[in-house]
């Protein structure tokens, strides 16, 4: 088996936006997409937000990783955040997660980057296991992530 990672396509729009519903899925979350085919095609490919690879096994796709850089202040340097990676179930166990995360860390260090971020919900013991165990992240206990949706964000600026 080989196994490679590599950028998305403009063309896969469509195989991108079926990961970010399973990976929803997995999480218990498909509710919360809601983008369009179109947003989602603009954003990435277009406006180019975020970067998504793909990681194939001998020519088929089985997992992605969606990431994009953000700034540190205590740091004084931008930082690779990770929004998403996920394998497919059949795939798992194969040393493929690992793999994104080894491919995302050459892209950060490529990129100078400070530091690499990501978050894991609290349920997601398999996958705290990987980042602690495996990866020797360390949980940011003493921070809580606040978010404001759209129109929160507009109720703000409108204040």
């Amino acid at each position: 088996m080989s196994f490679i990672i590599r950028p998305a396509k403009p063309e896969e729009c469509s195989i991108v936006g079926n990961y970010i519903r399973a990976i929803a899925a997995y999480e218990k979350m498909s509710d919360q997409v809601i983008w369009s085919d179109e947003q989602l095609y603009n954003e990435l490919f277009v406006e180019k937000n975020a970067t998504v690879v793909f990681g194939e096994e001998d020519g088929k796709i089985v997992g992605f990783a969606l990431y994009f850089f953000n700034y540190s202040t205590f740091v004084g340097k931008k930082g690779l955040y990770v929004e998403d990676v996920f394998v497919l179930e059949e795939y798992r166990k194969n040393g493929y997660g690992k793999q994104f995360f080894k491919y995302l860390a050459q892209v950060a260090i490529d990129k100078n980057c400070g530091r690499m971020e990501w978050i894991c919900l609290d349920w997601n013991q398999p996958s705290i296991d990987f980042y602690t165990k495996r990866l020797g992240a360390i949980p940011m206990d003493e921070w809580t992530v606040y978010r404001l949706s759209e129109d929160k964000i507009k109720a703000v600026a409108a204040m």
